[in-house]
């Protein structure tokens, strides 16, 4: 037991500590369909495995996520109120509600004109086809003006729920170089901040309500909705699905792209500071209370930051726990690892030509890109059995899963079996299936318990199936509570 321990010891050190290199590759996740200036991508979490790409003149497409997909519909087509005449202008973010199966409606950010403005508005699904939204069914939940009209720029758009069930908002700062109306700082400003704001609950007149513990709330020098400020232009913020951790990519002046780990009530410094750098003024500027970036690159390795998501799939074991994320100008992929305590650890995963302009993640939160050569894209599976005459293990279903998820595994002949799942230590926490079984598919379940029949923390888990006394393969697994 012992040398066994120390085998699973080994294979989770390889799984969990193997450097994202240039060896990861890509390849296009739906090699028949193609995008306009895709920005954005989601699934609806309604375990229906189809995925949302936002095309950024204003359509939102909808299809099967399988590689062999050869056609998308059009969910919905909002061009008719969207402006997209500016570069960084048009449909940027899509948001499904949580409880989006039974309620229908998701969200979505788009600028719009006379007067230019960016607006949060809701939609309903068509209730008697689920692959069509209501055009008609909008209702507008708030408009942020742009102070500056004749801008087009730092728009962020990104919209998303929080797992408190607010919807979170990421304005940018409103155009043109160094942030001339000094709405980074601006407390009396929606721009260049993240907002919270409660869907769910209208008050005040407002089409939305203001979460209790808004650190502004009862300030009349400050808006409410704010929750965070000091962003130049937040392009792409995402939720860390077990830590909650809000990461944020926040694109720079000309001197420095920043990752950003998003807390309640901080000031993120644009445009007193431009990531560690002195902005305004250039030097000696006044950093008290300034909470500075948790990674930052200068021009020489990109010029515009796509911010992306910490991998929480099974496919790509060595990118488990990193954040993944791009430069759109210079096409690198790059995965972060940080942890609150040690130095940030940075990796180039791929030097790319891409236009990186979004990340997203499907309902198994594998990670998907979006290119504006039109493509998605993904990182090839790194854990794969593909003998027919082999033991096949998959993936577990569904996978996060609370409480209890689906390990398929095939037997080509009839062994001895052995299913077991282990902490990510190494610990033994459960044997679903030992002994003889005949050739075929099998289904066992775990309930998220161990042996002795104790419910498990949430965190990641390793499954090992043993075929005649031989490691057929091992698999990760994610429990959130």
């Amino acid at each position: 037991m012992h040398t066994e321990r120390i085998f699973l010891a080994a294979a989770l050190f390889a799984f969990t500590c193997s450097p994202a290199t240039a060896q990861l590759q890509l390849e296009q996740a739906f090699p028949n369909l193609s995008f306009t200036r895709p920005v954005e991508l989601q699934h609806a979490g309604d375990a229906t495995n189809r995925l949302f790409v936002v095309e950024q003149a204003g359509i939102i497409k909808v299809f099967e996520n399988a590689k062999s997909t050869a056609s998308a519909k059009t969910f919905i087509n909002i061009t008719d109120r969207v402006n997209d005449s500016g570069n960084e202008e048009g449909l940027l973010g899509l948001a499904f509600h949580p409880d989006y199966e039974s309620n229908g409606y998701f969200y979505v950010d788009y600028t719009a004109s006379n007067p230019r403005r960016t607006v949060i508005s809701r939609f309903n699904v068509n209730a008697t086809n689920p692959d069509s939204a209501l055009k008609s069914s909008e209702f507008i939940i708030i408009e942020i003006p742009i102070n500056l009209p004749n801008n087009d720029n730092h728009n962020g758009g990104k919209i998303a729920f929080g797992a408190d069930g607010f919807l979170y908002i990421g304005p940018g700062d409103g155009g043109s170089g160094g942030d001339p109306m000094g709405n980074g700082q601006n407390l009396q400003s929606l721009l260049g901040k993240v907002l919270r704001i409660d869907v769910n609950t209208p008050s005040s007149g407002r089409n939305y309500g203001l979460p209790a513990d808004n650190p502004f709330v009862g300030n009349t020098s400050a808006k409410e909705e704010i929750y965070a400020y000091g962003f130049r232009n937040p392009w792409r913020f995402s939720f860390d699905p077990v830590t909650d951790q809000l990461w944020l990519g926040d694109v720079g002046q000309g001197r420095r792209e920043e990752i950003d780990i998003v807390e309640k009530g901080m000031n993120y410094g644009w445009d007193i500071m431009e990531a560690s750098l002195c902005h305004e003024p250039s030097s000696g500027c006044n950093m008290t209370g300034l909470t500075l970036p948790v990674w930052e690159y200068d021009r020489s390795l990109g010029q515009s930051i796509t911010g992306g998501h910490v991998y929480r799939g099974a496919n790509v074991p060595e990118l488990v726990g990193a954040y993944v994320y791009a430069d759109f100008v210079s096409g690198r992929i790059w995965s972060l690892r940080y942890d609150g305590v040690n130095p940030a650890q940075n990796s180039l995963i791929r030097d790319t030509s891409l236009g990186i302009a979004a990340f997203g993640v499907d309902q198994n939160n594998e990670l998907h890109i979006c290119a504006f050569d039109g493509k998605i894209y993904r990182f090839q599976p790194t854990i794969t059995s593909t003998n027919p005459n082999s033991p096949q293990l998959a993936q577990n279903y569904p996978n996060p899963f609370n409480p209890s998820t689906t390990i398929k595994f095939t037997l080509p002949h009839a062994g001895r079996v052995e299913l077991s799942i282990f902490n990510i230590t190494g610990q033994w926490v459960r044997t679903l299936q030992n002994g003889i079984a005949q050739a075929g598919t099998y289904f066992p379940n775990w309930d998220g318990k161990d042996h002795n029949s104790i419910l498990q923390s949430s965190g990641v888990y390793l499954y090992r199936l043993k075929v005649d006394s031989r490691v057929v393969q091992f698999r990760r697994m994610l429990f959130l509570k």
